[in-house]
C-alpha cells in the first residue's frame, strides 16, 4: 500500500502477556486433541479448509488467526469451549442475552459540568 508515493508500513499488533499465554495455551489444547485423535496435521487443516501453515501457527500460539476459524479447529479436535456440550453452551449464550438486555445499549464518557464557580 502506498500513501504519496511512499510505501505505508503495517503497524504491528502488540499483545499483552496474558494473551500470548493463552494463545500458546490454546494452541497446545488443540494440537494435544489432533494428536489423540490421529488426525495429521493435513487432515485437520483439510477438514476445517486452512492451510497446513495456518494450522501449524496456531497450534504454536501465533496471534492473528480468525477467532472462528481457532474455535472450529477446537471443536473439530473436542477442545471444550465455555461449556461441555452444546445445551450447555446454548443455556450461557441465553443467560448474556438477557443480561445485556438489561445493559445500557452504549457507553458514554460523561459529559463534563460547566464550572461557573468564579
Amino acid at each position: 500500500m502506498m500513501l504519496d508515493g511512499q510505501p505505508i508500513m503495517a503497524r504491528e499488533r502488540t499483545y499483552s502477556r496474558v494473551t500470548r499465554e493463552a494463545l500458546v495455551m490454546l494452541g497446545r489444547m488443540i494440537r494435544i486433541g489432533r494428536v489423540e485423535r490421529g488426525l495429521t496435521a493435513q487432515d485437520l487443516a483439510d477438514r476445517a479448509g486452512i492451510s497446513r501453515t495456518t494450522l501449524s501457527n496456531i497450534e504454536k500460539g501465533a496471534p492473528g488467526a480468525e477467532v472462528g476459524t481457532v474455535f472450529e479447529l477446537a471443536i473439530l479436535v473436542g477442545v471444550p469451549l465455555f461449556a461441555e456440550d452444546e445445551r450447555s453452551l446454548r443455556q450461557h449464550n441465553a443467560h448474556l442475552g438477557e443480561k445485556l438486555t438489561l445493559l445500557p445499549k452504549s457507553v458514554r464518557k460523561p459529559v463534563k459540568g460547566v464550572d461557573d464557580d468564579f
